[in-house]
């Protein structure tokens, strides 16, 4: 307007002076830019632009003044249009880059958060599956140990009663060889009545000695090889539950320090789950927002770009239109200041 703000003065002085000559066929030009941009522009405002123009040019004594205030006012409004459909279109990438950038970080945590949950409640079922195993092993040396202390106590009980035994046959051979030999050593045997007299028989005596000390070798033998058997069995038995205890012990270990991993895992298990589900639930709002700015932003019936041109061209018509008009205001000056000095 600053521009043109001379030419508007100059032309609106010319058209009064020559508004009695002055027809509508002299604004051809200027309709034809306003009709050409409503009909590329699809624009029924410039379309009824041009109809208020060209009204404006058959019925006013000043047309000049009237044309260039509509088409002014279309500019204005136009524009200001423009900038708020800029101003929307900067809010719309703006907002949809900085939401889709939240939804991708929100569906990357959900991501990550799934992946140690799925690889914790893996672990867990492994370590589950671990302790049964454990304490099946466990329960099956109880029950080893067990069998072995009944066989042990049954053994132990064998032998003290064997160990007796063959005590009680040692004691008896040796009581009966100092008899014998007490006898064998005093030269005689007691006297019988005087109707009956015995002598001593050596040969007889040697004879049942000799068996006495048989037995009684016997007796001692069996009594060591039990009481050698005894040893080693309770030995190995001692061995046995020693190397049970120890491999219980090693299990009874694991079982509990797997319990505990299994406790810490499902502790992060429901610590995530619910970190997961907080992330859910901001997603959700992310995607919320963000389908109200599609609404909002992308469900045009054009896109912004081909709003942005098609403005840009009605903008163009109108304010070629106006240079038309300024300029045949000023080529009416110009006759009328030849027409002065002629």
């Amino acid at each position: 307007k600053e521009k043109t703000g001379g030419a508007e003065g100059q032309a609106y002085g010319l058209l009064q002076v020559t508004a009695g000559t002055k027809t509508s066929h002299d604004y051809a030009g200027v309709l034809a830019q306003i009709s050409s941009a409503g009909k590329a522009a699809g624009d029924k405002q410039l379309s009824a632009l041009a109809v208020r123009v060209k009204a404006a040019l058959a019925g006013t004594a000043d047309p000049f003044a009237k044309v260039k205030g509509l088409i002014s006012e279309m500019i204005d409004r136009l524009e200001a249009k423009a900038a708020d459909e800029a101003a929307q279109h900067e809010f719309c990438t703006s907002e949809t880059a900085k939401s889709t950038e939240k939804k991708e970080d929100k569906e990357s945590d959900i991501e990550s958060l799934s992946a140690k949950i799925n690889k914790a409640e893996s672990r867990v079922a492994q370590l589950k599956e671990q302790v049964a195993n454990l304490q099946g092993e466990l329960a099956d040396i109880a029950g080893t140990d067990n069998e072995m202390t009944e066989i042990r106590q049954a053994e132990h009980a064998a032998f003290v009663q064997a160990e007796k035994d063959y005590s009680d046959g040692v004691e008896g051979v040796q009581m009966a060889l100092k008899v014998l030999r007490d006898y064998y050593a005093e030269g005689s045997f007691i006297q019988a009545p005087a109707t009956s007299t015995h002598s001593k028989s050596s040969s007889a005596g040697g004879s049942i000695i000799s068996i006495l000390e048989v037995a009684e070798s016997d007796f001692s033998k069996m009594l060591t090889e039990a009481r050698e058997a005894e040893a080693e069995a309770q030995e190995k038995y001692d061995t046995m539950m020693e190397e049970n205890k120890l491999e219980s012990t090693t299990k009874k270990g694991g079982a509990k320090y797997k319990t505990q991993e299994i406790g810490q895992l499902e502790k992060a298990i429901a610590e995530n789950k619910e970190s997961r589900d907080g992330v859910s639930e901001e997603l959700d709002a992310v995607l919320e927002y963000l389908s109200k700015l599609n609404d909002q932003c992308i469900a045009k019936p054009e896109p912004y770009e081909e709003r942005k041109r098609r403005r840009e061209a009605e903008l163009e018509g109108l304010k070629n239109a106006l240079q038309i008009l300024e300029g045949e205001a000023i080529g009416f000056l110009a006759v009328r200041a030849v027409h002065k000095h002629a």
